[in-house]
């Protein structure tokens, strides 16, 4: 199995980044031991390793502290199948061409249940074959959010037969989040944390096949 970064799957036209790091993650020593307590923390009961995101953001405490609650809410404490909130997250992070959306939750996704087959069927969104009807639904209000901005009455419709009005929130406001964070995470060029590159090389997901 190749485990060339380069030859894993990436989007047309790459993955969006502007170059340079333009608001770096707090270095360890440089992080107050407040910080590296909240951010362990964090990781740890979110299962998850996001260190370079958290250190990011913490820079501004009171913001991080507000905009935590809400986003573990969603993820990974959602009350939605939690197979369909990281298909979601995963076709956003694909439509926004955003690298450390889509690495960070390579590895989440296969930890919460997916195969590496279904997230090599991501980049395909809704026409590739193998994907449930409720499946294939949600890519397709992924890329119409994505591009129109709203989710087109054919796929709500559709939706509505798979969730209720609660859970058919939840998937509106999971799909706006993740694309506001893939907008962050793209305009500051973050780059994704050491292990998680790691992950993705032993993935066995590249060139739009699994290996």
């Amino acid at each position: 199995m190749s485990t060339t970064i380069e030859k894993q799957l990436t989007p047309e036209g790459g993955w969006r980044n502007p170059g340079r790091n333009r608001l770096p993650p707090l270095s360890v020593k440089s992080a107050s031991l407040f910080q590296r307590f909240v951010i362990k923390f964090v990781n740890k009961i979110g299962r998850l390793e996001a260190s370079n995101l958290f250190l990011m953001l913490i820079r501004d405490f009171s913001l991080f502290s507000r905009w935590l609650p809400f986003a573990g809410r969603l993820m990974p404490n959602g009350k939605i199948d939690r197979k369909d909130t990281e298909l979601i997250i995963l076709r956003v992070g694909w439509l926004c061409r955003s690298r450390y959306e889509w690495g960070q939750h390579v590895d989440i996704g296969m930890r919460a249940g997916l195969s590496a087959e279904e997230i090599a069927r991501v980049p395909l969104g809704a026409k590739a074959e193998g994907w449930s009807e409720r499946h294939r639904l949600l890519m397709s209000a992924c890329d119409e959010f994505h591009h129109d901005r709203m989710i087109g009455e054919q796929t709500w419709q559709g939706l509505e037969m798979h969730y209720s009005t609660r859970h058919l929130l939840e998937v509106v406001m999971l799909i706006g989040h993740y694309e506001m964070l893939a907008g962050v995470l793209n305009s500051t060029g973050l780059p994704l944390d050491e292990s998680l590159e790691s992950v993705l090389a032993e993935s066995g997901i590249h060139g739009g096949q699994v290996q």
